[in-house]
């Protein structure tokens, strides 16, 4: 019987299922949304329940429509977005509230507090992360110190904390009875609470934050040949947050290579090999991926909060049109986006500045601009977002890249791909399967189980698509740039209070 790997991408938006061949191909998918949560400016929240229903829904989904049955999987991978913090009780399997979201920002104030003492940057060398609201551990702080009886059940190891990976392992593999309450190396490198060096818990950090290790997860390698759990039989046996998915996916398993993945926000990671490098230009240092017993694998990242998003808040705050795709349809109507600048600022500044007290703004408006040119400035946000990122990734590595591997949502617009190419100066390349995190999961969990038999087989499987060449001459590529920049700082130090 021919079997197959399935992947669990659950992200931001949304949740699917995506059934994979031997040859990286897609053999069934299904994908439904999940509600966004705004109960007040900055909170942003997911209802758990609502992301296990939706899971439940895609998988069994995926698998009719592929005409199979879980007895045809030879393993489960899963791969989630990344810092979205939810805490349950053990017993009940019900979370104490609503998770709170990566863009979440609440936590602002705890952070300042954790900060004046050591300042922003306390806990990087032992984290590689600095503090803010984006991480998951002020997030659990804040749960802990605001919703009623989640403390002391977590002193009792009632209250179970995962990010969202854990959350579902822990439903698939049993929830209230025997559930696997793990993570993996990737994910949690996310919470500001593991040591990237001995890749375990910091207890000092715990208890400069209160949190206790009761209510943590097990810290398990990314492809573990000693499955987390099973779900219908089927070894679950994969786990990488989304944009380490995406690095493995792209196949990125050279020193040096990198990727972007154009989804909610904007994520550029590069591969630094077993070599932790410390970021004096505002980049992330983070695991890549752990595959078995093999070591750490270890990368720089350059974490951009909204691009997607942006587009989405065109369609459904401006209602400027009913589907994302139409953005391009109106951004290619005009040459230039005629002196405009959109810095989506919605949740502060992710890298490089890790400014919370930033807000989103549109400078250089005039009597000229149209819809058409708000929608072509929106695009190039996240262009002119992914060159700060590599310029201070090329900076912290010593590493030029030749080339773009780029994949996600967005990688099918051409107008900002062939920008994106322009202000970088270097080819952007799209692989054949450009839905690369729910691969990278896929790969996880295969390799577990001997589905592939090791890297090059991956490597194998990996094809181009498409090229975008630059096209841009330099002295208007940095007349823009420098606009852009000029905009960034107009948007910092909004919040006064």
């Amino acid at each position: 019987m021919t079997k197959y790997v399935g992947a669990l991408d659950q992200g931001t938006t949304s949740t699917r299922f995506m059934i994979f061949d031997q040859q990286g191909n897609a053999i069934g998918t299904h994908q439904l949304e999940h509600q966004q949560i705004y109960p007040q400016a900055g909170w942003v929240e997911h209802d758990p329940m609502e992301i296990w229903y939706r899971t439940q829904e895609v998988m069994q989904g995926a698998l009719e429509r592929a005409g199979l049955s879980a007895a045809d999987l030879a393993a489960v991978g899963i791969t989630n977005q990344r810092e979205t913090t939810v805490v349950w009780n053990r017993n009940t399997g019900r979370p104490y509230a609503n998770a709170l979201v990566w863009q979440d920002t609440r936590t602002d104030k705890i952070c300042s507090e954790l900060a004046t003492a050591g300042g922003q940057n306390r806990f990087r060398i032992t984290t590689g992360l600095p503090l803010a609201t984006y991480f998951s551990g002020p997030k659990i702080k804040w749960i802990l110190d605001n919703i009623p009886g989640v403390r002391r059940d977590a002193e009792l190891g009632l209250a179970l904390f995962g990010n969202i990976d854990t959350w579902l392992i822990w439903n698939l593999t049993g929830g209230p009875n025997g559930g696997a309450h793990v993570t993996d190396v990737t994910n949690a490198s996310r919470t500001l609470l593991m040591n990237l060096h001995t890749l375990d818990w910091e207890r000092e950090i715990l208890e400069t934050m209160g949190v206790p290790h009761l209510m943590l997860p097990a810290i398990r390698p990314s492809s573990d040949s000693r499955p987390y759990g099973s779900w219908n039989g089927v070894p679950v046996c994969g786990d990488l947050g989304d944009q380490q998915a995406a690095l493995v996916g792209q196949a990125c398993f050279d020193t040096g290579s990198a990727k972007n993945t154009y989804g909610t926000g904007c994520f550029m990671l590069l591969n630094t090999g077993a070599r932790i490098v410390e970021s004096p230009s505002g980049l992330l240092t983070t695991v890549a991926y752990k595959l078995g017993d093999a070591p750490a694998v270890y990368a720089l990242e350059g974490s951009i909060a909204i691009a997607g998003a942006l587009v989405q808040w065109l369609r459904d705050n401006l209602k400027f049109f009913e589907a994302s795709a139409q953005v391009e349809q109106f951004a290619k109507l005009v040459p230039d986006s005629g002196g405009v600048y959109i810095v989506p600022a919605f949740s502060g500044l992710f890298a490089p500045y890790w400014q919370s007290d930033a807000r989103g703004i549109i400078v250089g408006l005039t009597r000229y601009i149209t819809k058409e040119h708000l929608c072509r400035a929106a695009l190039e946000s996240t262009a002119y977002q992914t060159r700060e990122v590599l310029d201070a990734m090329e900076k912290d590595s010593g590493v030029s890249l030749r080339t773009l591997k780029v994949d996600g949502g967005m990688v099918f617009n051409h107008t900002l791909m062939q920008f994106q190419s322009d202000i970088l100066d270097v080819p952007v390349v799209r692989p054949a399967v450009a839905e690369t995190t729910a691969l990278g999961a896929a790969y996880a969990a295969g390799l577990a189980v001997g589905y592939w038999n090791g890297l090059e087989d991956l490597r194998s499987n990996w094809l181009e698509d498409q090229t975008w060449q630059p096209a841009m001459n330099g002295t208007t590529r940095e007349m823009l740039y420098r606009g852009w920049l000029r905009a960034v700082q107009r948007s910092m130090h909004w919040l006064q209070d």
